[in-house]
């Protein structure tokens, strides 16, 4: 482990009540007693950890604030290290104050992410469990924080641990039955070694499946409002983003570009895009904005084709269905506070999925989103199982799964245990790079470069 003392701010650069100044490393207490004096006069040194001491911050003989310094001693902190945070006012020339201090003390700037780096370096964390802090501060919905949250607590670990232990005892069974051969070491049985790489296939594979549920919550569903002019798209948008996101009033072809907005409901991120109404026009900015509107439809993962349900469908309604086809949509006949003309059968024909509300009167958002996670397939997920969150973790899964069929393969064909030791053995490497246990520092370098700074 580095042996310089490192420091940073570790809430968000921006006037607020209060400030924090993370200090960790070996010297982290003496650099803190260097720019901190107790109102009590009792020393940081002498402080226990998880202690708290009320005084001043100072540098040159001068007064900066007051500020409260938390004490953590190694190993029970956050990074493994000592550690020392100074909580002063939250003004921006304050808490750049405090920090400069800090650094003329000793400490050294930290890097993006080395905090939670260095709680890795030190055992504190997995690198599955360093990766879902991250997750679970750059979560915008609350089934976000539950997943990214679970991650952290090592839900996915203990999986991937279980699995890689299952895989170890029959590698190492193996092994020791082919290079010594004249201990007392019980024969291999196939029949046992084939159900054990059974398991691991099928845990591995459930693993796999939980990323998709994974993006949806981390990245949110690209989600397309379209339908022809005037039928209550951007009532909608307004209705779900919960404010005057777009321009309503009752001329038709008031929106003529792509409305963009991120909301969250219920456990569900939509990338909601308000589009142009989808008609036949000579007008040439009509004509752009309803390319647009084309081409994010095409482009989306799930589409609301809204319709007026007071009038009844038209030949360009009827256009839409047909240029929809088979992609993930929800029929919303919208207008349900006016008198119908609109026969649900007709548009039950197209859509798998269609619904009735009125946007003006906030009537059917429940229904909405029950449908939405319907189409998704998210209806029965629950946030707080263990997950798959990014690429890298996705990829060293597959890789892990695949020598285990490699390995289930070989066996199931005759070929000798050897060969099926080296896939069982692969597979376990793959894993230990997926938790950490055996990494290369480009990796970890990687995973750490889009942590922001003081975490």
């Amino acid at each position: 482990m580095k042996e310089t003392t490192i420091a940073a701010i570790s809430t968000a650069k921006a006037s607020a009540g209060i400030s924090v100044i993370r200090i960790s490393g070996e010297d982290a207490i003496q650099i803190a007693e260097r720019v901190f004096t107790a109102k009590s006069n009792i020393r940081l040194s002498g402080k226990k950890g998880y202690t708290c001491a009320l005084g001043c911050a100072h540098a040159d003989g001068e007064k900066i604030d007051e500020c409260i310094a938390t004490v953590f001693r190694a190993p029970n902190s956050y990074t493994g290290e000592n550690v020392v945070e100074l909580s002063c006012h939250g003004g921006l020339y304050v808490t750049n104050r405090v920090l400069r201090a800090v650094y003329d003390a000793g400490a050294e700037p930290a890097e993006a992410g080395e905090f939670t780096k260095r709680a890795f370096l030190n055992g504190k964390l997995d690198l599955i469990e360093a990766e879902a802090v991250m997750d679970i501060i750059s979560a915008r919905s609350r089934g976000a924080v539950k997943a990214a949250l679970s991650v952290k607590e090592g839900a996915l670990s203990k999986r991937i641990d279980a699995v890689k232990a299952a895989l170890l005892s029959k590698a190492a069974h193996l092994s020791a039955w082919a290079d010594y051969p004249e201990e007392d070491i019980p024969e291999v049985e196939e029949d046992e070694l084939n159900s054990a790489l059974q398991d691991a296939l099928a845990e591995l594979e459930g693993i796999l499946k939980s990323y998709d549920n994974g993006k949806i919550l981390r990245d949110g569903i690209d989600t397309a409002i379209v339908g022809k002019p005037n039928v209550g798209k951007s009532t909608l948008m307004n209705l779900l983003a919960g404010y005057d996101k777009s321009i309503v009033t009752s001329v038709a072809g008031t929106t003529r570009d792509v409305v963009e907005e991120s909301v969250s409901l219920d456990d569900l991120i939509l990338n909601l895009s308000d589009t142009a109404g989808i008609h036949h026009t000579e007008d040439i900015v009509e004509k752009i904005g309803v390319d647009k509107a084309k081409n994010r439809l095409n482009a989306s993962s799930l589409i609301l084709c809204v319709f007026d349900g007071s009038q009844p469908l038209t030949g360009e309604d009827r256009e839409l269905m047909e240029e929809i086809g088979d992609a993930p949509a929800i029929a919303i006949l919208n207008k349900a506070d006016l008198p119908q003309a609109v026969n649900p059968k007709e548009v039950e024909e197209h859509f798998s999925a269609v619904i009735s509300m009125s946007a003006k009167r906030s009537d059917g958002v429940d229904a909405l989103i029950a449908k939405i996670k319907e189409i998704c397939a998210v209806q029965d997920f629950d946030s707080a199982e263990a997950l798959v969150y990014n690429e890298r973790q996705r990829n060293l899964t597959k890789k892990a799964f695949d020598s285990t069929r490699e390995a289930l393969t070989a066996l199931e064909i005759g070929m000798t245990f050897d060969a099926v030791t080296v896939s069982i053995e692969e597979a376990v490497a793959y894993l230990c790079e997926l938790t950490g246990e055996r990494v290369t520092d480009e990796v970890v370098d990687r995973v750490f470069h889009n942590f922001c700074v003081g975490k």
